[in-house]
């Protein structure tokens, strides 16, 4: 059975442009359940089509990567950002440059 909440969730991290990170708080408002951001993290953990839904894209608000990544770990999250161009400062978190702001993600997500 389809989960509305997990579709809606997958809808629009398949828009987040590569080269670009979103949090899990901002894909939680784009979906109208802002406080929702722990959801998102487990609906983007059973991600059922990686590579097709970029979950590598959605980092902590503080720019951090997954410590758990569901594909293989934080290490792996964070060399498919940098493949796409993503930096990290030298604690290690996603430069803020490559967030995509909340007016731009829902600017995306309504195209």
């Amino acid at each position: 059975m389809k989960d509305g909440f997990f579709d809606a969730v997958y809808d629009v991290v398949r828009k987040v442009p590569c080269g670009k990170v979103v949090s899990y708080g901002q894909v939680a408002r784009a979906v109208g359940r802002p406080r929702a951001a722990r959801q998102v993290g487990w609906a983007l953990h059973v991600n059922p089509m990686p590579g097709v839904i970029p979950c590598h894209r959605v980092v902590n608000k503080e720019g951090r990567t997954a410590p758990a990544f569901a594909f293989g770990g934080s290490g792996v999250q964070r060399e498919l950002l940098e493949k796409e161009g993503v930096g990290f400062d030298s604690q290690g978190y996603v430069e803020k440059e490559f967030f995509v702001g909340d007016e731009e993600l829902f600017r995306i997500i309504n195209e």
